[in-house]
C-alpha cells in the first residue's frame, strides 16, 4: 500500500520515497506519494521523478492493486530499480488548477441543488451532470451566486465518518452515479464553510484548495442535454 501525502497535505508539491515495486506495463509504486492517483472525475497527478544520476517525466498516475498508487512514465525507459530512493516532484501550476475547479464544482452542487449523475475535472474548466429535466432559466444568477460563495473566502476542511454513518446519512452523497469508496472502515467527507457559515459537506477523495477565495473568478460555459432528465453544466477558471 502507497501512502497517500497528497492526503496529508494537498499542497506538498516534492517529497522523498522508496520504490517498493514495478508494475509488468512499466509503472512505477513508491512507498510514499505527493502524486493523485486518477479517480472521483480528477484526473491523475503529472510531473517528474529524479534519482541518483538519472530522471523521467511522469505523465499520469493511477491506482494499482491492494492500495498502490502507480505513476505511468511520459516515455519508456530504465525504472529506478526496486530499492531505489528517489524525489518525486509534482507539476504543481497543473495540480493547483485541478484543486480549484474541483472545489469549484462542490460549491456548483450547491447552487444548482439537485442530484448530481456524473462530473469531470480539467486544469482550465470542469462539468457537473445533474438530474435536471429543463434546462437553468438564468444562468447569469447561477454564476454570480457562485461567485459570490467564492467570494465568502469559506475554510474548506476534511472530516471522517464510519461506513455505518454514511449508510445511515444517505443525504450525504450527492453523486448518483458514483458511490464514495466504502470497504475501509470509514469515509472522508469535504467541507466546506463552518459551524452557521457550512454550505457544502459531501464524501470525497479528491484534492481542494484551502479556502474558496482560492478559486479565483468563475464563469459558467454551456449547458448541453444529456438525454431526457439530464444537464451537462460547465465551468471555467477566468485565469
Amino acid at each position: 500500500m502507497t501512502h497517500p501525502l497528497f492526503r496529508d497535505d494537498a499542497y506538498l508539491r516534492e517529497a522523498e520515497a522508496k520504490v517498493v515495486a514495478l508494475t509488468p506495463e512499466g509503472g512505477i509504486v513508491l512507498d510514499q506519494s505527493v502524486f493523485y492517483p486518477t479517480g472521483g472525475g480528477q484526473p491523475g497527478d503529472s510531473g517528474q521523478l529524479s534519482w541518483e544520476g538519472s530522471e523521467m517525466v511522469i505523465a499520469t498516475t493511477v491506482k494499482g492493486e491492494d492500495g498502490a498508487i502507480v505513476l505511468v512514465p511520459a516515455e519508456p525507459g530504465a525504472l529506478p530499480p526496486v530499492g531505489t530512493a528517489v524525489r518525486q516532484s509534482l507539476d504543481w501550476n497543473r495540480r493547483h488548477r485541478h484543486m480549484r475547479v474541483h472545489t469549484a464544482l462542490h460549491l456548483l452542487s450547491v447552487v444548482i441543488p439537485l442530484p448530481v449523475s456524473g462530473g469531470s475535472i480539467g486544469a482550465d474548466k470542469g462539468r457537473l451532470d445533474f438530474d435536471m429535466p429543463e434546462a437553468p432559466e438564468d444562468k447569469e444568477a447561477l454564476a454570480e451566486a457562485l461567485n459570490a460563495l467564492i467570494d465568502r473566502d469559506l475554510e474548506v476542511s476534511e472530516d471522517w465518518i464510519s461506513d455505518e454513518e454514511l449508510q445511515a446519512n444517505p443525504g450525504l452523497v450527492k453523486t448518483m452515479s458514483v458511490m464514495p469508496p466504502m470497504g475501509q472502515g470509514r469515509v472522508r467527507l469535504v467541507r466546506i464553510g463552518s459551524g452557521d457559515d457550512q454550505v457544502d459537506l459531501q464524501p470525497c477523495g479528491g484534492t481542494h484548495v484551502a479556502r474558496t477565495s482560492e478559486i479565483g473568478r468563475i464563469r459558467l460555459g454551456k449547458v448541453e442535454k444529456k438525454g431526457k432528465q439530464n444537464r451537462r453544466v460547465y465551468l471555467h477558471l477566468d485565469n
